[in-house]
């Protein structure tokens, strides 16, 4: 199986939950992990050749980074009509958080990977696994301790 993982990440721990998505991918066949900081890095015929995209975010007021939603935007529906898809983004855990206030935005706005999840279902794109999230110790990292392992197995079991 042929998987292309698009992300981006501004602290680095989005870039590290895709690359561990990608080993745990890479058993099943050729792997793909491109950061997207321009449309443009991920050409059209990446996208149709994918049998799977992993597509993942940082949540950024409450939504996905500029550059993914407009790679998601920019992608044709019939590129991705019937493909595999799997969506996926790095938060704060929620048990961290003290503010009732945020708490109450977090619940009525939500987070990048279901805006993902969303938006490619919309274009055709098949969903292989909910949404998932990875938690990060603070907006700027690092990761909480297993989530690289956990995200090296996420999509196996999918598969």
């Amino acid at each position: 199986m042929k998987a292309l993982i698009v992300y981006e990440s501004f602290f680095g721990n989005t870039e590290k939950i895709a690359r561990a998505i990608g080993a745990g991918l890479q058993e099943a066949g050729r792997c793909e992990v491109v950061q997207v900081t321009a449309v443009a890095e991920v050409t059209d015929a990446a996208v149709q050749e994918a049998e799977l995209i992993v597509v993942g975010s940082a949540t950024r007021a409450f939504n996905p980074s500029p550059a993914t939603a407009s790679f998601i935007k920019s992608v044709p529906p019939a590129a991705v009509a019937g493909t595999k898809f799997a969506a996926f983004d790095t938060r704060v855990d929620i048990g961290t958080i003290t503010s009732k206030f945020l708490l109450t935005l977090m619940r009525w706005f939500g987070y990048a990977a279901e805006k993902i999840d969303k938006k490619l279902t919309a274009k055709g794109a098949v969903r292989v696994a909910p949404p998932a999230w990875f938690c990060v110790t603070d907006s700027e990292g690092p990761l909480k301790a297993g989530e690289e392992e956990r995200a090296r197995g996420w999509l196996a079991p999918s598969l």
